[in-house]
C-alpha cells in the first residue's frame, strides 16, 4: 500500500500538481477509488485510517507534500507534524501558524459545531508549501457502530463556520445540531451576543432555557423537537470568552474550553429565549461509498466515479511500478465498478 501511494502520488504531482492532488484527496469519490487501488474492498472498514496512514508514511520524505495526524492518539500530533514539515518547507512563520490554525479549527468544527454523534477519533491533515491543504478526519457512532467522514479543501472554504464541507460521508441520523448551516446563521450571532452580555446573565437565561417552555406550535397540534440542555456548562470557560469578548462566531468556537456542552447550551438559549433556531438538518451528503446499483441510498453518480478511475489508472500506468504490480491495482480497481458502470465506461 505504501509502495503504490508513493508512486500514484508522485505520478499526481507530476502531472497534476500538489493543488489538484489534495482537491482530489478532498473528492469521496476519487478518495475511495485510491483505496480499492491500495488494496481495499469498497466495503472494508479501516479504509479511511490505513490509507491515509499509507499516504503519511509513503509522503515521510517528501518535499512536495506534508502529511499531519492520524488515528486515534496520533491525531492529536497534527500541529507537531505540521510544524515538523513546515520549518523545512515554509519560509513564513505566519504562513505555518496559519495551517496549524487550520487543522485545529477543522476539528473543533466537526466536534462542536456539527454535533451528529459521531465522536472524532482520526485526523489526517495534508497540505504543500503554498498553504494548499485538506482535511480527511473521521467519527465513530458509539451506539450504532457506523463512522462518518468528514473531506474539506482549502479552496472550497470561504468560511470555517458555515457549510465548510467539500464533502460528509455517512448513514443519516434524525436529528443533528448543525451550527455550520447557512439556516443557523443567526443563531451563531445570538451565540456571541450571548457570551459577551456577561456570565450572570446567561446563567439566569440557562435557568430559564432549563425548566422548558411551551410554545404555540406545540399547542396547535404542531410537531415540537424537545430540546436537550446540556447537564452541565463550564462556566469558568464562559467567563473567560466573556473577558476576550469575541467578535464573531470563529472567534468563539476557536477559544480553549468552548467544546459541545457550551454550544449546544448557547444554542438552545438563542432557539428557547429569543426564538432564533439553528438548522437540526443532518449536512449528510453522501454515503460512505458511492451508492449502489439498485439506488440505495442513492443511485451511482456514473460520471464522477468515470472521472476519478480514469485519473487513477492513469496514475497507475504511469507509475514506477513492475507489470504485475501495476496489473493488480488495476483489477483492484476493476472490482470496485458495478457492472454496468463498466459496460458503460467501455
Amino acid at each position: 500500500m505504501v509502495k503504490l501511494a508513493a508512486a500514484i502520488s508522485d505520478v499526481m504531482v507530476i502531472e497534476y500538481g500538489t493543488e489538484e492532488f489534495l482537491r482530489r484527496l478532498s473528492d469521496p469519490f476519487w478518495f475511495q477509488a485510491f483505496s480499492c487501488v491500495l488494496g481495499f474492498d469498497w466495503h472494508s472498514s479501516g479504509t479511511t485510517t490505513v490509507t491515509c496512514g499509507a499516504l503519511k508514511q509513503a509522503l515521510k520524505d517528501s518535499d512536495e507534500l506534508g502529511v499531519a495526524g492520524g488515528k486515534g492518539k496520533t491525531s492529536r500530533g497534527a500541529p507537531a507534524d505540521i510544524e515538523s514539515w513546515s520549518s523545512e518547507h515554509i519560509s513564513s512563520t505566519d504562513a505555518q501558524n496559519r495551517l496549524v490554525y487550520v487543522s485545529k479549527m477543522s476539528a473543533k468544527v466537526d466536534s462542536a459545531a456539527l454535533q451528529d454523534g459521531h465522536q472524532l477519533y482520526h485526523h489526517s491533515f495534508v497540505f504543500d508549501s503554498k498553504g494548499n491543504w485538506t482535511v480527511i478526519q473521521q467519527g465513530m457512532n458509539g451506539d450504532t457502530g457506523f463512522a462518518r467522514r468528514y473531506h474539506w479543501y482549502s479552496k472550497d472554504v470561504s468560511s470555517f463556520v458555515e457549510e465548510p464541507h467539500t464533502a460528509i460521508l455517512g448513514t443519516k441520523v434524525p436529528v443533528v445540531l448543525d451550527m455550520t448551516s447557512r439556516q443557523s446563521e443567526r443563531s451563531r450571532t445570538i451565540s456571541v451576543d450571548l457570551v459577551n452580555d456577561g456570565v450572570d446573565k446567561l446563567r439566569r437565561q440557562v435557568t430559564t432555557a432549563a425548566r422548558g417552555q411551551s410554545t404555540l406550535s406545540e399547542w396547535n397540534g404542531e410537531k415540537v423537537v424537545r430540546l436537550s440542555m446540556p447537564r452541565s456548562i463550564n462556566w469558568n470557560v464562559l467567563r473567560t470568552v466573556y473577558e476576550f469578548q469575541p467578535t464573531n462566531y470563529e472567534e468563539l468556537l476557536s477559544l480553549r474550553g468552548v467544546g459541545p456542552s457550551t454550544v449546544r447550551a448557547l444554542a438552545l438559549i438563542g432557539e428557547l429565549v429569543y426564538g432564533v433556531e439553528p438548522s437540526w438538518r443532518d449536512p449528510v451528503k453522501f454515503s460512505f461509498t458511492v451508492g449502489g446499483k439498485d439506488g440505495v441510498p442513492y443511485p451511482v453518480d456514473r460520471r464522477a466515479m468515470d472521472r476519478s478511475i480514469q485519473v487513477l489508472r492513469e496514475g497507475v500506468d504511469e507509475a514506477k511500478l513492475c507489470k504485475s504490480d501495476k496489473l493488480e491495482a488495476v483489477q483492484r480497481l476493476r472490482r470496485f465498478v458495478p457492472e454496468d458502470v463498466n459496460r458503460d465506461s467501455a
